[in-house]
């Protein structure tokens, strides 16, 4: 598989992860965490992380409000129990 198709592939499988988290806003970070060993705020550090490999700087809150689709502080106060 050419490269371009390859990660044109994994940006749509991210985006559609992003899609499935938001839809699914009673599932807790820390319920991730335990089930499988990562949450919205790791894909917001792994982003972060990316970003700077590639020399480009993306800021943590940036990145978060990506994620969670708002503020993190948003997202706590309407959804996390």
């Amino acid at each position: 598989m050419e490269d371009n198709i390859k990660t044109e592939l994994e940006s749509a499988t991210f985006r559609h992860l992003l899609r499935h988290l938001d839809e699914n806003k009673d599932v807790q970070n820390i319920d991730l965490m335990n089930l499988a060993g990562f949450c919205r705020n790791c894909l917001s550090k792994w982003y972060v992380a990316s970003a700077r490999d590639r020399g480009i700087d993306v800021d943590y809150e940036e990145a978060r409000n990506m994620v969670y689709g708002m503020s993190y502080e948003e997202w706590k106060e309407k959804y996390q129990t």
